[in-house]
C-alpha cells in the first residue's frame, strides 16, 4: 500500500492543465503554439510577451539594460508565474528558458506534457538568419554559415535541458500543422 501512495505522489504534477513548448529560438513554439491552441479550444501564452507586457519594453532592451543574467532572473520569476496560473492552456518557452536556474526541474515537476520541437542548426540558421538583428544573442552573425556554426554550439550546449522533455518532435522539413497534429496525437 505504501509504494501505492508513493508512486501516486511521484506522479502528482503541480500543473496538470499546461502543455509545454521548448526549443531553440526559431523553431516555431510560438506558431505551433497558437495553432495548437486554436485546434484543442485552448488559450496560448507566449512567456516572452508576457515579460515584454509586464515590464514594458521588448526582449532585446531588457538584455541591454539588464544584462544576460538579469534577464534570466526575470524570465525565471516570470516562469514561476506562469506555472502556477492553473488555466488550461498553451505555453510556449523562450529558447533559454529551460536551461538556467532550476528552470526544466520546475517545468518537469508542473506537468507531463512537455514537448521538444527539435530542429537542425541548419534548418534553424535559415529560419533565423534573416530576422537575426531581432535576436539579441545572434545579431552579431554576419553570414547564415557563421549562425548555423553558433547555433550548433549552442543547441549543444542547451541538449542537456530539451531533451528532459517527454516528448520529441521533428520539426525540420514539416508544417506547423503538422507537428501541431503531432502533439495533438499525444495529448
Amino acid at each position: 500500500m505504501q509504494s501505492i501512495i508513493l508512486f501516486l505522489m511521484q506522479n502528482d504534477f503541480t500543473n496538470p492543465n499546461v502543455i509545454i513548448l521548448l526549443g531553440y529560438m526559431g523553431c516555431g513554439k510560438s506558431s505551433v503554439g497558437a495553432v495548437l491552441a486554436k485546434q484543442l479550444n485552448m488559450s496560448f501564452q507566449d512567456l516572452d510577451d508576457l515579460i515584454v507586457s509586464t515590464y514594458k519594453c521588448s526582449i532585446a532592451d531588457l538584455f541591454h539594460e539588464k544584462g544576460a543574467k538579469g534577464f534570466r532572473e526575470i524570465e525565471h520569476e516570470m516562469l514561476l508565474k506562469a506555472l502556477s496560473d492553473p488555466t488550461e492552456r498553451i505555453l510556449s518557452l523562450g529558447g533559454g528558458t529551460p536551461c538556467y536556474h532550476d528552470n526544466m526541474a520546475r517545468i518537469n515537476s508542473a506537468t507531463s506534457r512537455v514537448f521538444y520541437l527539435e530542429a537542425t542548426p541548419a534548418s534553424l540558421a535559415a529560419r533565423l538568419f534573416p530576422h537575426r538583428e531581432n535576436r539579441p544573442l545572434i545579431a552579431h552573425t554576419e553570414t547564415e554559415s557563421a549562425l548555423k556554426e553558433f547555433v550548433a554550439k549552442h543547441l549543444f550546449e542547451r541538449q542537456h535541458y530539451y531533451r528532459q522533455a517527454n516528448h520529441r518532435i521533428p520539426v525540420d522539413n514539416t508544417s506547423v500543422q503538422e507537428v501541431v497534429d503531432a502533439i495533438a496525437s499525444l495529448y
